[in-house]
């Protein structure tokens, strides 16, 4: 009788969709979180294939679940959209994230962020921005082959793939679409809707206004040449009654 060798069955890994850390620790920075990754899907809402999301958390490695990163933000072009638990690399044709933002809040420590930096970095990230939205304070990496570089001047800084611009002011960071609309919140988006949607009606009113005014001028119009048809009329009937009288025509 050969025995049988057991076979052994290799665990399953778990990849854990959330990483027990909240998305922020106010109100400012869930804000602008809220703004940046919306406006990102307003940018790209007709183009199927970009794949936006707030708070997701990323593995770069199959049979990792340890490295892990949850962006405020982030980009990826060529990957369908559609809802995730997570974004396991493996299963998105190998593609990381190309575009990675951060909103930061008091609580965010320097070796914290230096990690998401090198991280970010290691895992393929093209284009990295961090905004503190209490101190103004702006910066971005983009990369240079294997490494990150610093962009030095972030002033009126177009992204590159995105096709977006930053301009620091002096009371806050103001973001661009390509065709020059700012990142508005959705209350902003909201309210320009239904003033421009006033706005349309009063157009609307105001051209049937006048197109009505132009009816009746017309209508005046054409009941003045009626007026002078049926006078024509009646001085011609007139003139041949006195020919026929033998009157001649004055």
């Amino acid at each position: 009788m050969v025995a049988q060798i057991p076979t052994t069955i290799a665990p399953e890994i778990i990849y854990p969709d959330c990483d027990g850390q909240p998305m922020s620790d106010n109100t400012k920075q869930f804000r602008w979180i809220v703004t940046v990754k919306e406006n990102l899907e307003l940018l790209f809402a007709q183009d199927p294939n970009v794949f936006i999301a707030g708070d997701l958390l990323w593995y770069p490695i199959e049979g990792d679940n340890k490295t892990r990163l949850a962006p405020d933000a982030m980009v990826v072009f060529g990957r369908s959209k559609g809802d995730r638990g997570s974004y396991q690399q493996w299963k998105e044709g190998g593609i990381p994230p190309q575009v990675v933002f951060e909103i930061l809040s008091p609580g965010n420590r320097m070796g914290e962020m230096n990690r998401k930096l090198r991280f970010y970095e290691q895992y393929g990230v093209e284009e990295y921005y961090i905004y503190d939205p209490d101190r103004i304070d702006f910066t971005g990496w983009i990369r240079s082959g294997e490494r990150f570089e610093a962009i030095n001047d972030l002033t009126n800084w177009t992204s590159p793939i995105l096709g977006i611009e930053f301009q620091i002011q002096p009371d806050t960071l103001v973001i661009y679409h390509p065709d020059g609309r700012p990142f508005l919140g959705f209350v902003e988006l909201d309210l320009r809707r239904q003033q421009a949607e006033q706005e349309l009606a009063q157009a609307n009113r105001s051209t049937e206004a006048a197109n009505e005014r132009a009816e009746v001028a017309t209508q005046r119009a054409e009941a003045a040449t009626q007026q002078a048809e049926a006078a024509t009329q009646r001085a011609e009937m007139l003139a041949a009654k006195l020919r026929e009288l033998g009157i001649d025509d004055v």
